[in-house]
């Protein structure tokens, strides 16, 4: 395998672990705390990182299924992150307890593509 797919796999793989341990543990404390803000935006800095890579290695984005739900996912997960920015920074009580009602819709979104590029990259699919 390629070094460089490689690397991208890992960094993708990573994104997943850490934006799911951050939005599992939220919603296990009900409340949107600093260590999940933190694993927020270290996942979408591995997402962005691995798909960054998966870009290169195919020679430019191509208008795909898979592409464009990729696109929403890392743009779903980068106001997902800014807005729990904000919400910590304004220390508002209602939207720190609320913020993982939406964490998980976020996290679903976002497993649409990750798989997505498994299925479609399976020979013989």
């Amino acid at each position: 395998m390629d070094s460089l797919l490689s690397s991208a796999i890992i960094f993708i793989t990573l994104a997943l672990v850490f934006y799911s341990i951050g939005v599992w543990t939220e919603r296990y404390y009900g409340i949107l705390k600093r260590r999940h803000h933190a694993l927020f935006w270290l996942g979408f800095i591995f997402d962005t990182t691995g798909t960054t890579l998966m870009t290169v290695i195919s020679h430019g984005f191509s208008l795909n299924l898979h592409a464009i739900t990729g696109v929403v996912a890392i743009a779903v997960m980068f106001f997902h992150a800014v807005w729990a920015t904000v919400a910590l920074h304004r220390k508002d009580e209602k939207a720190l307890r609320g913020f993982h009602k939406y964490s998980l819709i976020v996290w679903a979104i976002w497993l649409v593509p990750y798989f997505l590029g498994f299925a479609l990259n399976i020979p013989g699919m």
